[in-house]
């Protein structure tokens, strides 16, 4: 399915040694993904050398961005097709990792998927703005986030899950210093602090960030608000 030698040269430019284990691991998932794509709308991306480069690298850079310790809790909001988390998986299996989504069928698919890669994680069918009222609320010391919404939406939905000292990622295009200056007022009101935007370009000439958010506070008890709320009046 994808280019295994390409896949590997592209991850050593930035950084990463991939073990042959990995790369069978990520051709799996190419394969799931395609395969299930033609029953349910997981991507608009199936080319493989797409998804190695949009997908695959662009998740796993997201460990360049932040240093998670051993055993890390990790919480991805919106998980989709599984990304950024279930590379970052691929190469850090100690973490633990909960996929939240609110569409089940989505997480039938990786559920399926996580099985067929022999790798663990929690899966919580639930809306972002519910597990952060109930017991998900500030449990997890990294939460992320690809291609959910507006970065001051997003932030009401991701730290209130992320617990003191934690790191917000953010995974955003080239328009994130912009988002991120809308969202000032939204980072500040729900405990964190903008640490870095970090700027990449993929192989392919697409211009990627990543927006790192520390929790130093706890979020307001009357965060996060019903989604319409949060849709209507963001912070």
């Amino acid at each position: 399915m994808i280019d295994k030698e390409f896949f590997a040269r592209c991850a050593a430019e930035y950084g990463f040694d991939l073990t042959a284990q990995q790369l069978e691991q990520f051709d799996l998932y190419a394969r799931l993904l395609v395969e299930w794509n033609e029953k349910m709308n997981l991507t608009a991306i199936t080319q493989p050398r797409d998804i190695v480069i949009k997908h695959f690298l662009d998740s796993i850079l997201a460990l360049k961005a932040v240093e998670l310790p051993q055993g890390a809790s990790l919480v991805d909001v919106g998980s989709g097709a599984g990304f950024p988390s279930v590379p970052m998986l691929i190469l850090r299996p100690d973490l633990k990792l909960t996929l939240l989504d609110s569409l089940n069928k989505r997480l039938i698919f990786l559920e399926a998927l996580l099985q067929e890669l022999g790798l663990e994680a929690t899966r919580l069918h639930a809306r972002a703005e519910e597990a952060g009222k109930g017991a998900q609320r500030q449990q997890f010391d990294c939460a992320t986030a690809r291609a959910v919404a507006q970065l001051n939406k997003l932030c009401e939905y991701c730290l209130p899950l992320v617990k003191e000292g934690g790191t917000f990622l953010a995974l955003k295009g080239a328009d994130a210093q912009a988002e991120a200056d809308a969202a000032a007022k939204a980072i500040k009101l729900l405990g964190g602090s903008l640490q870095q935007v970090k700027n990449y370009t993929l192989p392919d000439g697409d211009k990627r960030a990543l927006l790192v958010i520390k929790k130093i506070s706890q979020t307001p008890p009357k965060y996060p608000r019903p989604s319409a709320q949060i849709s209507k009046a963001p912070l």
